[in-house]
């Protein structure tokens, strides 16, 4: 899958890049522990070093993480859009996760925490349900 992070993937250290093409490499949601599993081959030996990759390919990111099923996800957006508020509808069926931006979406819940003094620093909304192939 190829991402317009080009310039973020540019400068990720040996484990982020290893973690990343593990990554874009599946199909499915991977907790730290499968993509531990996946890397041992190739010397990445703990879960914290997995850790430590999945947290700053998240803030570049290039990753996002799935909160009701401690899981993460390669980004799938064609560009860099951001990532202002991210819609994943999350298959409870076969496991497949499709992810959406919708500026309509992001604006509502950026005037919705304004009218509070909030300040929105990322947003991710997740969606369960059974996909179109389902």
């Amino acid at each position: 899958m190829a991402h317009s992070h080009d310039h973020a993937v540019e400068i990720l250290t040996r484990n982020q890049k290893l973690v990343l093409e593990a990554m874009e490499k599946s199909s499915a949601p991977q907790s730290a522990y499968d993509l531990l599993d996946k890397l041992r081959p190739h010397g990445v030996k703990a879960p914290l070093q997995v850790y430590r990759a999945l947290d700053q390919l998240v803030a570049k990111g290039l990753v996002h993480k799935l909160e009701s099923l401690s899981a993460f996800v390669a980004c799938q957006h064609p560009s860099d859009e951001g990532h202002a508020a991210t819609v994943f509808m999350i298959c409870d069926s076969c496991g497949s996760v499709s992810e959406r931006t919708n500026a309509c979406i992001s604006g509502d819940l950026r005037n919705l925490a304004t009218t509070d003094g909030f300040r929105v620093a990322h947003t991710s909304i997740e969606l369960h349900g059974h996909c179109g192939k389902c």
